[in-house]
């Protein structure tokens, strides 16, 4: 790999890792940039991450979720000798690329990831699609069958329609209060 062909400038980087081991190779690499000496070329080293609302035991819990489950971003500027570090950093397996050379993220995308990571609002994981059928297990509609005609996730919400009175009725519930059937 000669010097020419790899860009001089600053840029971020996608580095693929073991599955599972995104904060360990995190921490490694940033002992390995300290201990060879590499600030002036490997500037941060960030496990991409955002809010999500889960629920455990019936509870509604935050948790932190990989947005890229098996990858890193590396803020660094590309020469052999950082190339080398990054790719010679146990439980790396490559830089996302072609062939050998990384290829810099786009800076809309890396924008758009921070904005992501960063976000004060937490969004909800509801495993639900349009026209699913779902038990109301909460609340006066409890017991009933339905089927969703709309989810919100912003605010946690599904639309489900309940057959009462021989008509289909929408009812607006937390979807904490709904199984998929």
């Amino acid at each position: 790999m000669s010097k020419q062909q790899i860009s001089e400038g600053r840029n971020w980087y996608v580095v693929h890792t073991y599955a599972g081991y995104e904060n360990a190779v995190m921490r490694n690499l940033k002992q390995r940039i300290e201990s060879l000496g590499m600030e002036d070329k490997i500037f941060n080293v960030i496990v991409p991450t955002e809010k999500k609302v889960k629920i455990k035991g019936g509870k509604r819990v935050e948790e932190e979720e990989k947005i890229y489950p098996g990858y890193i971003l590396v803020d660094m500027m590309v020469t052999d000798d950082s190339w080398y570090v990054v790719r010679n950093t146990p439980r790396v397996t490559g830089f996302v690329g072609s062939g050998v050379h990384p290829v810099p993220i786009e800076k809309a995308e890396v924008d758009a990831l921070f904005a992501r990571m960063n976000a004060d609002k937490v969004t909800h994981t509801i495993n639900l699609q349009e026209n699913d059928a779902v038990l109301i297990i909460d609340g006066p509609f409890k017991e009933l069958e339905g089927k969703v005609s709309e989810i919100d996730e912003e605010r946690g919400k599904v639309k489900v329609l309940v057959n009462m009175f021989g008509r289909e009725t929408p009812v607006e519930l937390d979807f904490l209060q709904v199984k998929k059937v």
